[in-house]
Order: structure tokens, then sequence, then C-alpha cells
């Protein structure tokens, strides 16, 4: 049987997130899910598997509080569970930029449904496409001549941008992550940053697949479970991953002779 993977977010104050972690974690127990539950002073992120049927009760508990209702799911199917256990943590930030006056929830910038962006790209339109997400995600694919800020961690985005052109402060940028959450925030840092024409792809990657062929995308796109990776119909590609230093690899890197299952990658041997 299929399992059902959903994932989802939302930017909202929730200054009762540490007393909403047991009831969290105590439901989706009952449910045999697995996956993370991210709470913090900012909002929610998850990332769970299981049954259908569990799922879809899980997603009514979470509209039962109106601070999380009609939050936009994404959902995939996997034929084993990508999760290893269930976890819900209490975070300062859903995800971690490191700067305080970046408060989604009160302002970002506008987004871009997924056919709108490919029809910029169809008809070969002017404009740049930046790549949010870290080096070992773009390694795995991206949109064709997106800029690659080649960066390990988010926190690193903010100064990254600082060496862009000074003409792209003019130009129409259309940044992109995985599902969403990090434009958000990137978005916001780069008008702040005075980048006038700043729009965000609306679901990101994932939501890009559902709504289109997937056409303008090189490779395939990392998530982060043990698929590792899912191709442009949403199917799990054969990467791999290293236990050690948590980087993706082909099955080339994989057969290497730097490669030793749970002990060290071609990565882990760049990094000695």
């Amino acid at each position: 049987m299929k399992v059902t993977n959903v994932s989802g977010y939302r930017f909202v104050d929730l200054d009762d997130h540490r007393e909403l972690k047991d009831p969290h974690l105590s439901f989706c127990n009952k449910l045999k899910l697995k996956g993370t539950i991210l709470l913090s002073p900012n909002g929610i992120n998850f990332s769970l598997a299981g049954h259908e049927d569990s799922i879809s009760l899980y997603l009514e508990f979470l509209e039962s509080d109106d601070r999380f209702s009609a939050i936009p799911i994404k959902k995939t199917y996997s034929d084993y569970q990508p999760f290893r256990r269930m976890l819900v943590r209490i975070k300062k930030e859903i995800i971690s930029l490191g700067i305080d006056d970046i408060r989604p929830v009160e302002f970002t910038g506008p987004k871009i449904k997924p056919s709108e962006f490919k029809k910029i790209l169809d008809s070969e339109e002017e404009v740049l496409v930046l790549d949010a997400r870290n080096d070992y995600e773009t390694r795995v694919g991206l949109f064709e001549n997106a800029i690659d800020l080649n960066i390990p961690t988010f926190r690193d985005f903010p100064d990254a941008i600082l060496d862009l052109p000074e003409e792209y402060k003019k130009k129409q940028i259309v940044m992109y992550c995985t599902g969403g959450i990090r434009c958000e925030k990137a978005s916001a840092v780069m008008i702040k940053a005075g980048f006038e024409n700043v729009k965000q792809l609306e679901g990101g990657v994932l939501e890009y697949f559902r709504e289109t062929d997937g056409e303008h995308w090189k490779g395939d796109c990392f998530v982060f479970d043990d698929r590792v990776a899912v191709d442009t119909k949403l199917n799990e590609t054969e990467y791999a991953m290293c236990f050690s230093c948590r980087e993706p690899l082909t099955i080339q890197e994989a057969n290497s002779e730097n490669y030793k299952l749970d002990e060290y990658c071609p990565y882990c041997k760049q990094k000695e």
C-alpha cells in the first residue's frame, strides 16, 4: 500500500507554541504517523507520512485550530515510510535565518503561480531565476539558467545576495525553494536589500512539478526525507544519502572507492 506524504507550513504568531507540542505528538503517535513537526513563536512547519486515512485525520485535527485553517498541503506518495520516527520540536524559527526583523506574517514578496512562471519561461521573457536553496540541493537539480548562490545553509542567504550585480535590483526576479517556506523569508530579505521586482514561486519546486510538466527543470529535486530526491513526476529517484555527512549521492558516487556505507563518502573525503 502506498504511503501518503504531506507537508505544509504557516507563518503565524503562536504564543502558545510550547503547549501545542504534546497534543500534536500524542495525536500523531495514535495515528502511527512519522515525520517532523516544528513549532515556534512564528508558526508551524510539518512533514508527515503514513496511511492516507491517518493523514486525513491529522489534517482535520490541524484545521480544528483556526490559526491553521486552509494551510496549502503538498502531497506525494512513496512505496515505504520515508521517516524513521515521529518528532515534534520547539524551535526559535520554523525556518532558520537568524534575522529578527524579517517577519513573513507581516511582510513578504508577492507570489507567482507555477503555471504563470512556466509561461514566462516558455515565452523566454526576461527574468532572473534565483535558487534560494543550499548547495547540496542545487547539485541534485535546478531550473535552467538559474542563479545558484552556492550557499551551505539558508543563514548564508542574506550575505550571498549582497554579491549579486547592482543592476539586478531593477530586474524581474523569480526566486524558488523546495516548498516555498524559505522564499517567504528570502523575498523579504531581498526587498529590504533594494531589489525592486522580486516574486516567489508559490508552493516551490514541488508545486511546479505538480501543476506543470516540469519543463525547464534540470535533474531531480532534493527532499528532506529518506527518499532523498524526486523527479518531475514526483517519483523517488536513485539518489542515496551519506549517513555521516548527509550529502546526496549519485549511483556513481555511491559505487566509488571513496564511499563506505555508514562511514564516509566522497564529500566526507573532501572535507578531511
